[in-house]
């Protein structure tokens, strides 16, 4: 049994373009999910409270 090799450069060019298609698809839905889901915002409001020795003046 032998096998032979198709270089048909129209199919790898089709295949390509059906796979780079669900990619993009596939990339899309994901940015429509996350786009989708609510994401909490932080309650706590966070402040901290630097000395003034710690800062340097530049020249």
């Amino acid at each position: 049994m032998q096998f032979t090799r198709n270089t048909s450069s129209r199919q790898r060019a089709t295949n390509l373009i059906i796979k780079l298609g669900f990619v993009i698809v596939l990339f899309l839905g994901g940015v429509f999910l996350l786009s989708k889901v609510d994401f909490p915002a932080p309650k706590k409001e966070i402040e901290k409270i630097i000395p003034n020795e710690n800062f340097k003046i530049v020249k």
